[in-house]
């Protein structure tokens, strides 16, 4: 099957991983919260913003190299990290990361992943980054920081968007629990999936939070709380002072959206800014980011990093970002899509989508450069 020809866009490896996966892997997934608001949010303003192409250009070529964090990536756009990818689909996180070695893009997992950290570590070169989910104790922290590190992953994330979790009305009436429950309903999701189900009898691993849970006693917890819920922190600025203390990589803070923020974490030496909105998996009622992104560029200057995520379903959305005053842009769903549809070769396709979208549409413009971008928008009423 050439996949370029069935599955030639996002939406469509979208809808091969519904058709693959159990309802409630699918669910969890795909689903924002609340009446989803935050999702329709993200995308009208993405694609409220336009360019003015030139012509006469003659051939261009696309250099879509970048450096970010003093380390060159051959694309503007790296795998954001996803709770439970394991989930998707078994193995996930380490085809997820061989393919960003291979394709030389940052590799983001995330501490409620199914796989542990030492499990990706063979297979992330240099290019592996690690999501931290702030934690309620500074002890516990500095037990864990050690071993991220020593797994070979030099840049850490702090999310600071989840100071409770959100409710996520489908991912509830989909019946997810973590792990599985073994009831009727869920196996019953199972069986519909065989090819997902074969996936992970093969790996061997029944999709859990590993990470967590190494730091929570088995014995006693309730099936229905998961160990991240036990152990979950609330982030403060104190935190974060500590968190840069104890962390001797780079640090990147995710889910900012508001410029007084972002200035101050530059101020507390943060290295990089994440600019997010958790892709609307936990608000809806607020801005769209890519709204944000030149208030925060504007707020921190030009020499703070700054990356951009939610809502990217085009290689033009990557484009928008950049435009707008973004370093470098995550994908998150996307990837997750892919690894569910197609498993490895689903994921490659993916990095043909983006790239190729990429490269049409500058040249439709006459850019050849990635900080050209910004001269190419159209401007607002």
């Amino acid at each position: 099957m050439d996949l370029d020809l069935s599955c030639p866009s996002i939406e469509d490896l979208r809808n091969a991983a519904r058709k693959r996966i159990p309802k409630f892997a699918f669910e969890y997934l795909d689903s924002a919260t609340g009446r989803e608001l935050g999702l329709k949010v993200n995308r009208d303003a993405l694609d409220a913003i336009g360019f003015m192409p030139s012509v006469l250009c003659g051939r261009t070529k696309a250099e879509l190299q970048t450096t970010l964090l003093g380390q060159t990536y051959d694309l503007p756009f790296g795998m954001a990290p996803v709770g439970m990818s394991g989930l998707m689909w078994a193995g996930a996180e380490r085809i997820l990361a061989q393919a960003a070695v291979a394709h030389n893009i940052p590799f983001c997992l995330s501490s409620v992943a199914v796989a542990s950290p030492e499990d990706v570590a063979p297979f992330i070169g240099n290019n592996g980054w690690f999501q931290h989910y702030p934690v309620n104790s500074g002890d516990l922290r500095r037990k864990m920081l050690p071993r991220i590190k020593d797994a070979g992953f030099h840049t850490l994330i702090i999310t600071v968007d989840v100071p409770e979790e959100s409710r996520r009305e489908r991912q509830r009436r989909a019946n997810l629990t973590v792990p599985p429950k073994a009831d009727i309903r869920t196996l019953a999701g199972m069986a519909s999936r065989p090819a997902w189900c074969l996936a992970h009898l093969r790996e061997g691993v029944v999709p859990r939070m590993r990470f967590f849970d190494d730091y929570i006693p088995q014995r006693g917890r309730e099936s229905f709380t998961h160990a991240g819920a036990l152990i979950r922190g609330i982030p403060d600025w104190h935190y974060l002072r500590e968190l840069r203390q104890e962390w001797e990589g780079h640090l990147v803070v995710k889910g900012v959206l508001r410029p007084d923020n972002a200035k101050r974490m530059a101020e507390e030496g943060v290295d990089c800014i994440w600019v997010s909105n958790h892709s609307g998996r936990q608000f809806e009622a607020g801005p769209a980011v890519i709204e944000q992104l030149p208030k925060i560029r504007d707020a921190v200057g030009p020499d703070v990093p700054l990356i951009y995520d939610s809502g990217v379903a085009w290689g033009l959305d990557v484009m928008r970002a950049l435009a707008k005053g973004a370093d470098f842009v995550m994908v998150g769903r996307a990837f997750q899509y892919a690894v569910a549809a197609f498993g490895a070769r689903g994921v490659d396709h993916l990095m043909h989508i983006l790239k190729a979208d990429i490269e049409a549409n500058m040249s439709q413009l006459g850019a050849e450069k990635i900080d050209e971008l910004a001269g190419y928008l159209l401007e607002s009423d």
